[in-house]
C-alpha cells in the first residue's frame, strides 16, 4: 500500500509506551499512514519476551512502527531522546505520573521546543483523587462495574481480552487527531489525556443510564432481564453450542414458521415481545427441549436462510479460518520479531475499517529491538562517528 495515500502520511509519532493501551494508540495512527517510532529501553520493551496471555501483546501492536533503542538514564541518551520527541506531531506515552517529567519528556518541557507539539497521555485516571493509584485493565474492571456485568451474582468476572487498554489505546488516537485537526487552525498543539477508569465507566454508561431511567438496578449480564425473550445460548445435539434470537414480532414469526412452531405463533401468551419477555420461565426451557434435537449447524443453516440473528460459539484459535475474515482481508501476515518463533510468519487482524474501499494492511512488520536507530539517529542529523560513539557508550541500542 502507498503510504502516501494513507490519511495520516507525513505525520510524526514518537511513543513511549509499553504493555497494551500506549502501543495500541501508536497502532491505530501507524495504520493510518502515521510514521510511528517506538522508544524502547536499551533491554528491550519487556512485552517482547512476556509469556501466557501477554505473548501475543508485541506482534500485536506493534507493527507499522520504527523501533529504537535509547537508555534515558544516560545524559547522552536522553539528549537523543529529547532531539527526537522534538521533531514529532505527536508524542504518546503510558508511565506512571512524573516519570516524564523527571526525563524533561513532559509536555511542559517538550512544548517549549515545539509548540505545535500534540502530547497524549495514557493513564489509569484523570486527573483527581485516584491519580496516583496504579490502574491495570483489571483494577478498572472491577471498581468501574465491568466485571460485576461480566461475571455471576456474587462472582464478578474481568472480560475476557484487554478491553480498557485496547479502547483507551483508541480514545488516545481520536484524541490525537482531534488535537491533530485543531492545530490545522490554530497552529499550536496541547495535551490530551486518555484514561483507562474513565473509559471503562464509558463502557458500562448504559447500565448507569438504566438505573436513571428505572430506578432499577442493572443485574449481572448472566443474570439479566433480557429485554427479549429468544436471545440466549442454547445447547444442543451433540454437545454444540449456539447463539439464537428473535427479537421483534416479525421475527419471531419467522422462526415459528422456519421451525414448524406454529402451536406457539397461535398461542396468544408469545403474541408480543414484552409477553415472551414474561414467560420467558416457561418459554425457554420449552425451546430448550424443542432445539435440543437438532445439531448447530443445521441450526445455523435454518436461521442464516430466514435472515434470523445467530452465532456459532467460536475460540479466538479459530478465527484464523473464518471464511469471513479471510474473504474480506481482515487477517493479514506479520513476521515475529523475537522469541523462539523470531523470524516465523503468523496471522494478525486488521483495524475493523475500510476507507475508500481499503483496508488498512501490515506495511511494516514488529521491528526488531533497535531496527531503525542508525536511520533515525541519520534522519536527527548525527554524524556516523557520533551514532558509532553513542553505541560504545550504550547510551542507544
Amino acid at each position: 500500500m502507498n503510504t502516501s495515500s494513507l490519511p495520516l502520511a507525513g505525520i510524526r509519532v514518537v511513543e513511549f509506551t509499553h504493555m497494551v493501551m500506549g502501543p495500541t494508540c501508536g497502532m491505530v495512527l501507524a495504520d493510518l499512514g502515521a510514521e510511528v517510532i517506538k522508544v524502547e529501553p536499551v533491554e528491550g520493551d519487556r512485552t517482547r519476551h512476556l509469556l501466557g496471555a501477554g505473548a501475543g501483546f508485541f506482534p500485536m501492536f506493534n507493527r507499522n512502527k520504527k523501533s529504537i533503542a535509547i537508555d534515558l538514564r544516560s545524559p547522552r541518551g536522553l539528549e537523543v531522546a529529547i532531539r527526537l520527541a522534538s521533531s514529532a506531531d505527536v508524542v504518546a506515552q503510558n508511565f506512571k505520573p512524573g516519570v516524564m517529567a523527571k526525563y524533561g519528556l513532559d509536555y511542559a518541557a517538550l512544548s517549549r521546543l515545539n509548540e505545535r507539539l500534540v502530547y497524549v497521555n495514557h493513564t489509569g485516571f484523570l486527573p483527581g483523587p485516584y491519580e496516583h493509584r496504579t490502574a491495570l485493565d483489571e483494577v478498572v474492571q472491577m471498581m468501574g462495574g465491568l466485571a460485576y456485568m461480566t461475571g455471576r451474582p456474587g462472582d464478578p468476572l474481568r472480560a475476557g481480552t484487554s478491553v480498557n487498554d485496547i479502547m483507551g489505546g483508541m480514545f488516545g488516537a481520536i484524541g490525537a487527531m482531534a488535537a491533530l485537526m485543531q492545530r490545522a487552525q490554530t497552529g499550536r498543539g496541547q495535551e490530551v489525556d486518555s484514561a483507562l477508569f474513565e473509559n471503562n465507566v464509558f463502557l458500562v454508561g448504559q447500565h448507569m443510564m438504566q438505573y436513571a431511567v428505572t430506578g432499577e438496578p442493572a443485574a449481572p449480564m448472566p443474570d439479566r432481564i433480557s429485554s427479549w425473550a429468544v436471545y440466549d445460548v442454547f445447547s444442543v445435539k451433540d454437545g454444540g453450542q449456539i447463539f439464537l434470537a428473535a427479537v421483534s414480532d416479525a421475527q419471531w414469526q419467522t422462526f415459528c414458521d422456519a421451525m414448524g412452531y406454529a402451536d406457539l405463533k397461535a398461542d396468544p401468551r408469545y403474541a408480543t415481545n414484552n409477553d415472551r419477555v414474561r414467560a420467558r420461565p416457561t418459554l425457554l426451557p420449552l425451546l430448550r427441549e424443542r432445539l435440543a434435537a437438532h445439531t448447530a449447524d443445521a441450526l445455523a443453516a435454518v436461521f442464516e436462510r430466514h435472515g434470523l440473528p445467530f452465532a456459532p460459539i467460536r475460540r479466538p484459535e479459530e478465527l484464523f479460518d473464518d471464511p469471513h475474515l479471510n474473504a474480506t482481508g481482515g487477517l493479514a501476515d506479520v513476521t515475529l520479531p523475537d522469541g523462539e518463533r523470531a523470524g516465523a510468519t503468523a496471522r494478525t487482524t486488521l483495524l475493523p475499517l475500510r476507507l475508500d474501499g481499503r483496508r488498512m494492511g501490515v506495511r511494516m512488520d514488529p521491528p526488531r529491538l533497535g531496527q531503525h536507530t542508525p536511520e533515525l539517529l541519520a534522519g536527527l542529523g548525527y554524524t556516523a562517528e557520533q551514532v558509532a560513539a553513542l553505541h560504545a557508550a550504550r547510551a542507544v541500542a
